[in-house]
């Protein structure tokens, strides 16, 4: 009983501090993918939609092209892409809680589900989430 209680507590612990396996587990909270939703919509819309649609060299951020480009990625890449690429015209500029902010925004608009934590900013952390396009069983 002990082994059991000591193993929830770890699960418990690692969900906490962002140890989710998909996006499908509640990887972000609602009030976060608001905070993102103003980032980009500062940030990110002019090339990317205000709908996150895309637009003539951008690709959308939404649907199922943007979920079978990240299937089984992680978000620790997308955090990567977006920090070392976006916005084109000044690669850098949001901070690293703008990123994860506007992830959260991204994961929301694709209909993943919000949970009780925010995304997190560390990317060994956001490594370990895989994006799936589809729900795993059982979940």
């Amino acid at each position: 009983m002990a082994l059991v209680s000591c193993m929830l507590s770890v699960g418990v612990v690692a969900q906490q501090e962002g140890g989710a396996g998909s996006v499908w587990d509640g990887v972000f909270t609602e009030e976060q993918a608001r905070r993102g939703e103003a980032a980009y919509l500062q940030e990110c819309a002019n090339c990317h939609g205000t709908a996150l649609e895309g637009g003539d060299m951008t690709p959308p951020l939404v649907g199922g092209m943007f979920t079978s480009n990240w299937n089984d990625l992680s978000v620790g890449d997308l955090f990567e892409r977006i920090r070392v690429t976006m916005p084109l015209d000044r690669p850098g500029r949001l901070s690293r809680q703008q990123n994860a902010d506007v992830i959260a925004f991204v994961l929301e608009a694709n209909s993943w589900p919000a949970g009780a934590m925010d995304l997190s900013r560390d990317l060994t952390v956001l490594k370990q989430i895989r994006i799936q396009a589809s729900r795993p069983p059982g979940r």
